[in-house]
């Protein structure tokens, strides 16, 4: 029993499935059949098109003949529109039909009402421009939108109207021998488009006074017909307007063209199109084409080797007239000027020429930390200021006596250059005014930054005063040298007191009376500071230096008195135990006139020297309560001044 069910439902599954299948199969034959009839269908619409058109072509063409002149064009308009409504049609079924025997039977006709259509279309649009016919330009562009050949027409409007005029207006030999040549060029290619493009333009919506119901859209003859034929024109005919070789003339031609390159983008008649126009092949050609890296290296090596010869072991004195004592500094400031003045500034280098100027600024930075460690010279203050370069090679070569006086160094053991007190005075006054004057450099930059649409002025500020910051580093060194050389140069002088008790001692010379030359002659580097540099140096800068100075050497004027007076007391104790022990009548040490003694003429000359010297440092405007070891000396003095005063009274 259970055999038996189970051969019947294998024989029913069977018969199910032959079922199943011979639908299937049906089913298949009929899509086969469905899809066939599709194809002949499409090939009936083929046909039928082809029929159809040339129909209206004969048809038109026998109306042509009495139709007249005055609407023959805008019939043949209208037609046109008619062909290319069908026209498409056809196009849609070709492509589906593709493929089949019978389509490449009719592709010729459809070959041939192609190039009628098109040069139809070609005939009337030039016909319509020629005639500035409005209708015909309507009808046409129309047309061409339809079958979906715009590109062809804006094509043939760069052809047939642009490309003459451009030939025409562009040419090398008009720009480079007429004043203001490529601006007279670029001015007449402006004027292409008000007085060859404006019934285009208000076809197809791109002028203002353009109606919306009658606008053909789809068309930007601008963006894809005439700049593209005026950047042809320009790289081809005029190819020496990219040469960066000069970049004076490149700079002035660069700047000429984007002003140009501007006004083309306003006479866009919407931001949709200048967008167009700047994502255009022929747009980036252009701007490709200018070679910015190379003009700017020009410009660097221009501005770098300027600056390099002016940062020279030589520290010539500025041109009359600058602001700047130095021609390193000079340089410096100048060449910060050029990176942003309109003669050199592009927008795209913008961030170069900020590098630049940051890097100009870290050199001078560098530069005055090299001067201040070089060497101070012998050379003569009082030397002219017109042969600062002529003393700084005299200044090599008197090296080695004034440094074998200080710490018995030689000439070969200096590999550094030297540099004179007056040139580290200069680079002093300059290092001052150029850290004043680099917020000026911000004022310069910012409406140049802003231009190209840069608005983070505290990131500029901040470098800015990071480069300050740098050069200020510099100042305590090159303040210390400066005050160390003045010390020294007093110094020199005033250790002359060790020379007072040799001219009194044994000698019979009166009583003094008033102070020795070598205290004048130690105030002269002060005096000469505060007279020669007064208009060069700020005076709070001259104050600190003056009190910094006399500081350190009446320190060491202080130390130099004490000894002299020790030495002389101890020379007084000595003579007063030998006379003691010969027990001789005459025990005073005192000169021939019988009057005061050798020792208390050194004091009271000291004394004389020292009160001098302090009455000379208030008439610089100085208080001597602020000069270190001052006050002790005074009070030194003021002990051997009684002391000689009392024996003598």
């Amino acid at each position: 029993m259970l055999k038996t069910i189970i051969v019947r439902s294998l024989s029913l599954k069977s018969c199910v499935s032959e079922g199943i299948q011979a639908v299937d199969d049906r089913m298949t034959k009929q899509e086969d059949i469905r899809r066939k009839k599709m194809c002949v269908l499409r090939l009936i619409h083929v046909i039928q098109s082809v029929e159809k058109i040339e129909k209206i072509l004969h048809s038109q063409g026998s109306k042509e003949l009495s139709s007249l002149e005055g609407n023959s064009s805008l019939l043949t308009g209208q037609v046109l529109e008619r062909i290319a409504t069908e026209f498409n049609q056809l196009q849609f079924h070709a492509v589906q039909s593709k493929g089949m025997p019978l389509l490449d039977k009719v592709r010729p006709r459809i070959a041939g009402i192609t190039a009628m259509l098109q040069q139809s279309l070609e005939g009337l649009l030039l016909e319509g421009l020629q005639t500035s016919n409005v209708d015909i330009i309507r009808h046409c562009l129309r047309t061409y939108a339809t079958i979906d050949k715009t590109r062809d027409a804006e094509a043939l409007v760069g052809q047939v109207l642009v490309k003459p005029y451009v030939d025409e207006v562009v040419v090398e030999q008009y720009v480079q021998s007429h004043p203001n040549g490529l601006q007279s060029m670029y001015n007449r290619l402006l004027e292409f488009v008000p007085h060859h493009c404006r019934l285009l333009r208000e076809v197809t919506g791109g002028a203002i006074s353009s109606e919306k119901a009658d606008i053909v859209p789809g068309y930007d003859f601008l963006v894809n017909s005439v700049w593209p034929e005026i950047v042809h024109g320009l790289e081809e005919k005029l190819p020496s307007l990219f040469n960066p070789g000069n970049p004076d003339v490149f700079h002035e031609k660069y700047t000429t063209s984007m002003d140009f390159v501007r006004k083309f983008e306003r006479q866009c008649g919407s931001q949709a199109s200048v967008k167009r126009l700047r994502a255009h092949p022929s747009y980036h050609s252009f701007n490709n084409k200018w070679n910015l890296p190379v003009y700017f290296q020009i410009r660097f090596r221009e501005i770098a080797g300027a600056l390099e010869e002016a940062l020279s072991d030589t520290l010539e004195e500025a041109p009359d007239g600058s602001s700047y004592c130095l021609l390193a500094t000079h340089m410096v400031w100048t060449s910060l000027l050029k990176c942003w003045s309109d003669q050199m500034f592009l927008p795209l280098l913008a961030h170069r020429l900020w590098k630049l100027s940051l890097q100009i600024l870290a050199r001078y930075s560098v530069f005055i930390g090299e001067v201040s460690v070089r060497p101070i010279s012998g050379e003569n203050a009082k030397e002219s200021k017109k042969s600062v370069s002529a003393g700084r090679k005299e200044s090599s070569v008197s090296l080695s006596p004034s440094e074998e006086q200080g710490n018995g160094s030689s000439p070969e053991s200096q590999p550094l250059p030297s540099v004179s007190s007056t040139q580290l005075v200069y680079v002093a006054a300059d290092l001052d005014k150029l850290q004043d004057r680099i917020p000026d450099i911000l004022e310069i930059i910012k409406p140049k930054l802003e231009m190209i649409g840069f608005k983070n002025m505290p990131c500029i500020a901040g470098a800015l005063e990071d480069s300050k910051t740098s050069l200020s580093a510099c100042v305590p060194t090159l303040n210390s040298r400066i005050i160390q050389d003045l010390s020294e140069s007093s110094f020199a002088f005033l250790k002359s007191a060790l020379e007072v008790p040799r001219l009194y001692r044994r000698t019979n010379k009166e009583v003094p009376t008033k102070a020795s030359p070598y205290v004048d002659s130690a105030l002269k580097p002060f005096y000469r500071l505060q007279n020669e540099y007064k208009g060069t140096l700020k005076q709070p800068m001259i104050h600190q230096w003056l009190e910094s100075a006399l500081s350190e050497s009446t320190q060491k004027y202080y130390e130099t008195v004490s000894d002299v007076l020790s030495s002389v007391k101890k020379m007084e104790e000595s003579l007063k135990r030998l006379k003691q022990a010969r027990r001789t009548a005459t025990s005073n040490p005192v000169g021939t006139n019988g009057g005061m003694s050798d020792d208390n003429k050194i004091r009271l000359q000291l004394a004389l020297d020292v009160e001098y010297y302090g009455e000379q440092i208030r008439k610089m405007g100085l208080e001597t309560s602020n000069l270190k070891g001052f006050s002790a000396l005074t009070e030194l003095i003021l002990t051997a001044k009684d002391q000689a005063t009392a024996e003598q009274s």
